[in-house]
């Protein structure tokens, strides 16, 4: 099949590069057991009152496509029932200023009517509904869509710690909810396709870097590695007998059969898109006096590099970095936006084809624990964006900060920023991971 007229099939080209940006878009609609919140990023964040603004603030930073996301509870509140007010006003505003969605149809939380939301027995068919209908909707508008933002976090905070629906706990439970989730993601590509051949989809996951501290712990920070691939070698169809995880998804509720399905239902992966945070994705495993550990440091811009190494080996496809931010200071913010796009040149520069890159979010955001905790929704407040957000009188007010013309200055170069991309040598890159 042959990609064109989205951003994500135009980056193809050797020179071509994409700047993008992002709101923060958890929708966690199940009210917590201890506190009774919710987690509506769009809601805490006031974006459903001020999206014209925030909009705005996209054009203003000169960007020609955007990760954004529609709140599918929203959407299909019921069964068979359809409400697109909350979507059009923003899709339909992002078109008309020329920018590009890729939108993001599913970002942790479903809709509360679909019981045991990932494990329900049919939620491969709703979402692949959802996805259709939507797809439908903006035929011919909208070229390119994220079915599922990452899997792998779904599944841990699902399934593993079982803070979120449908309340699972342990690998057991981890590797049930990456089984749904993944058949989710096939359906909804596979919908997606039905509707438009042409669309594209960026399969986002979270990324880590895990070293061993001792050399007796080196097998288990390897299995760690694994399992940050888990869902795309899952969904690519490369999760199979002889592969590092398929004994250990086996016996940890997998059966052959499962595993079997998605090896003959292999999606091509269009582009693979990394979330990566300094302060999240570099891990140690270690071993102490309480037993196995994993401490997490704060990373150089130098993981962006291996990372994207790691990546396009296992591969051999696009890659963009579809999330990335630090928190906290302006000055720290800022170095790492210059040292996060150095490695991006160097990558480039190599013959790593990374072709994107999106400063997440466009301003602050509410942290998680907001959920679980009893304080105002502003003292969760996580600046990490190219805007603040100030608590006022009148709401959360978006504050320009001296990065919004740092990131202008790179969008405004385009391609010139990270340089051409360097021709690489075939045997470079296992090109026959797509086997």
């Amino acid at each position: 099949m042959q990609l064109r007229r989205s951003t994500l099939a135009r980056l193809q080209a050797p020179d071509a590069f994409a700047w993008l940006a992002g709101i923060e878009d958890t929708f966690i609609r199940a009210p917590s057991a201890k506190t009774g919140r919710t987690l509506d990023e769009y809601e805490l964040t006031e974006h459903y009152a001020r999206w014209r603004e925030d909009l705005a603030l996209f054009a203003e930073l000169g960007v020609r496509a955007v990760r954004y996301g529609i709140p599918w509870y929203r959407v299909n509140p019921a069964p068979g029932v359809w409400d697109f007010a909350s979507a059009d006003g923003p899709l339909e505003r992002l078109l008309a200023l020329g920018i590009e969605p890729i939108v993001d149809l599913v970002h942790y939380g479903v809709p509360s009517w679909i019981d045991g939301a990932f494990l329900h027995p049919q939620y491969d068919a709703y979402v692949a509904e959802y996805a259709a209908r939507v797809a439908e909707r903006y035929q011919g508008r909208i070229h390119a869509y994220t079915p599922l933002n990452e899997p792998r976090v779904t599944a841990w905070y699902c399934g593993r710690l079982g803070w979120w629906p449908p309340h699972q706990r342990g690998w057991r439970g981890f590797t049930r909810v990456m089984l749904g989730v993944c058949r989710g993601i096939v359906a909804t590509s596979r919908a997606l396709r039905a509707v438009d051949p042409e669309i594209v989809a960026l399969h986002v996951d979270a990324t880590d870097l895990y070293e061993p501290a001792q050399p007796d712990v080196a097998d288990l920070a390897a299995l760690r590695q694994e399992l940050v691939f888990f869902a795309l070698d899952l969904i690519s169809g490369k999760l199979r007998e002889g592969h590092p995880l398929f004994a250990w998804a086996l016996a940890h509720g997998a059966t052959a059969a499962e595993l079997a399905w998605f090896t003959s239902h292999a999606l091509e992966l269009d582009v693979v898109g990394i979330n990566l945070y300094p302060l999240f994705s570099q891990k140690r495993v270690m071993r102490t006096e309480r037993g196995l550990r994993l401490r997490m440091s704060y990373a150089a811009p130098a993981i962006v590099e291996r990372l994207g190494e790691l990546y396009f080996q296992r591969y051999a496809r696009p890659i963009l970095i579809s999330e990335t931010a630090s928190r906290g200071s302006l000055r720290r913010r800022r170095s790492w936006l210059d040292g996060s796009v150095a490695a991006v040149r160097s990558l480039r520069a190599r013959g790593v084809p990374l072709v994107g890159y999106t400063w997440w979010p466009l301003f602050s955001l509410i942290g998680w624990a907001y959920r679980e905790g009893a304080k105002p929704a502003h003292d969760y407040l996580q600046p990490m964006g190219l805007w603040d957000l100030a608590p006022s009188a009148s709401g959360l007010e978006r504050v320009r900060t001296p990065l919004v013309d740092a990131y202008r200055e790179l969008v405004a170069g385009g391609s010139a920023a990270v340089g051409r991309l360097a021709q690489r040598e075939p045997s470079d890159a296992s090109l026959t991971s797509r086997s």
